[in-house]
């Protein structure tokens, strides 16, 4: 009986050592690229949800769907690291970044000009999302946050393949502003990703 509550005690030491190693993976900028991302998908998310409601496009109400979903991927990690977020309360449109709330601003008055404009704002988001979540993945060592954020990486890429197919409906071409032209040109070119499938097997 003694030797195995001897054994019970070392399995709990290396558990708790595998648990507090776990949490200082999380640095003071995988913090802050958790946080900055779960409002970029939030802008993401209540910028198709406006232009769902102008034009009520399915293309508008089902990505703005998947966007809630990928700021509940990053939400898990924020609860799972205990860092406190002081935008999970926050309305739509509403948010503590402000650049993002300015950006929200400007998006959601373009893509209230015409059908056409809110499809390349859309494309624009996605844009910017792969840039960012990209930029967020080669400065952290934590598997947790890489994971994720590949996965919504991989999401935003059937998003702007989706945005510019409706684009190119119309005879316009979308011009990248924030990743390569090379770069945009092969995520157009590809299939659709079961980002859930890969990333999670």
């Amino acid at each position: 009986m003694k030797k195995k509550l001897q054994i019970l005690t070392a399995v709990l030491v290396i558990l708790n050592f595998s648990s507090a190693k776990a949490y200082a993976q999380v640095t003071k900028t995988d913090k802050s690229s958790l946080l900055f991302m779960y409002e970029e998908e939030k802008l993401a998310r209540d910028v198709y949800s406006a232009m769902s409601e102008k034009y009520t496009l399915p293309i508008f109400r089902n990505i703005s769907k998947s966007e809630n979903y990928h700021m509940s991927l990053i939400e898990d990690l924020i609860k799972k690291y205990n860092i406190n977020n002081p935008a999970s309360n926050k309305p739509k449109g509403e948010f503590i970044n402000k650049d993002l709330q300015k950006l929200y601003n400007d998006l959601v008055n373009k893509g209230s000009i015409s059908l056409n404009d809110a499809f390349e704002v859309g494309a624009t988001i996605e844009d910017v999302d792969i840039h960012d979540l990209k930029k967020y993945v080669s400065k952290t060592e934590n598997t947790d946050i890489t994971r994720v954020f590949k996965q919504l990486t991989c999401g935003s890429r059937n998003h702007m393949r989706a945005f510019t197919r409706q684009i190119n409906f119309t005879g316009i071409t979308y011009k990248p502003q924030f990743i390569s032209q090379n770069e945009y040109d092969k995520i157009i070119n590809g299939k659709h990703e079961r980002c859930f499938y890969i990333y999670n097997n």
